[in-house]
């Protein structure tokens, strides 16, 4: 019997494999896909990521990012990392980086899926393996999650985004965020020649007609698209509880609320970690408590942010209200640090 079976292989998995190992735990992942996985993902990764990253032990190369700055037409605001700074990253290469790490550790990579999930007093069974504990890092519509009952009914009008890259030298060191007054625009340096380019909306459109409502935009977009269009949502997920008997959820299984402040990958890393150290610790009932205080700052500004742009009127009013007050958009940038 092993001590932690972590179902999904995508970075929050990963992580909670990686920190298992350091811990001195025995671990092994269940993914069904091959590596390395792609999804839709903005690829910008905050400053306290990328340190978490380098706890982990794994170095991976990207664009540094600067800071963020607000774009709606002519007006902007922008607001620089304090100390360190974040990184423009394409997930593929994230992946590898953190599926390598997690091999020269001793982690098992199972192929499969994880199925039902069986649970006694001391035990949890799963894709015909048993261990102590399963950590769920089976994504945003984790069936895990789906199959213990913690997931809570959707609520209507949920948001979507889709992704695609551009063979372009960027333009920028900041990851920019485009508004319009019927969603944002994400774009994220990721290498010499290679951009990213996010939109979230609660329109069901195609991207291009997404991007159409940034035309500013679209013109500085010369280059040919260097990927297809991945698309994730809707992207809010509502959860009971994080835990249920011998189960941890982390990563966007845990619950997600939006991709708007960029802090995904962080999120993971840093819940991942937490789940690993009350399991090490022998108090897996702190982990719920770790969990609300690592994301309260996400999800009150997220929060806030999607409670302003929902109405198109508000939405307008974002840009302009944080270039007209420096100080406060640099202290809600440097929160997401």
């Amino acid at each position: 019997m092993i001590d932690v079976l972590v179902a999904g292989g995508g970075p929050a998995g990963l992580a909670a494999a990686i920190h298992a190992a350091l811990a001195g735990l025995e671990a092994a992942v269940v993914e069904p896909r091959t590596t390395p996985v792609d999804k839709a993902c903005g690829e910008g990764v905050m400053p306290g990521g990328v340190a978490a990253l380098r706890a982990l032990g794994v170095e991976v190369t990207g664009r540094e990012l600067r800071g963020i700055r607000y774009v709606d037409g002519t007006t902007r605001a922008e607001a620089s990392f304090r100390g360190h700074g974040g990184l423009g990253i394409r997930r593929t290469t994230l992946h590898s980086a953190l599926h390598q790490r997690a091999l020269d550790l001793g982690v098992r990579i199972l192929p499969g899926k994880v199925g039902e999930v069986r649970q006694s007093a001391d035990t949890v069974t799963a894709a015909g393996t048993t261990a102590r504990w399963l950590i769920a890092a089976d994504g945003l519509h984790s069936p895990v999650r789906r199959g213990l009952g913690l997931e809570l009914p959707a609520r209507p009008h949920g948001r979507y985004g889709l992704r695609r890259h551009y063979r372009i030298e960027p333009w920028t060191d900041y990851v920019e965020v485009h508004w319009s007054r019927h969603g944002e625009a994400y774009v994220t340096p990721i290498g010499h020649d290679l951009v990213g380019v996010a939109v979230l909306s609660r329109s069901r459109r195609g991207y291009d007609a997404h991007l159409a409502d940034f035309p500013a935009l679209t013109a500085s977009l010369r280059g040919p698209a260097a990927t297809e269009v991945r698309g994730a949502g809707p992207l809010r997920q509502r959860v009971r509880h994080r835990t249920a008997g011998r189960v941890l959820l982390v990563g966007d299984a845990a619950g997600y609320l939006d991709a708007l402040t960029g802090e995904g990958i962080a999120l993971a890393l840093a819940t991942s970690e937490a789940a690993i150290r009350c399991l090490a610790a022998g108090q897996p009932a702190a982990y719920e408590r770790a969990w609300t205080r690592l994301t309260r700052r996400h999800r009150l500004l997220t929060g806030a942010l999607l409670a302003a742009s929902r109405r198109p009127g508000t939405a307008r009013l974002i840009v302009p209200a944080a270039s007209r007050m420096p100080p406060v958009f640099s202290a809600a940038v440097r929160a997401l640090q």
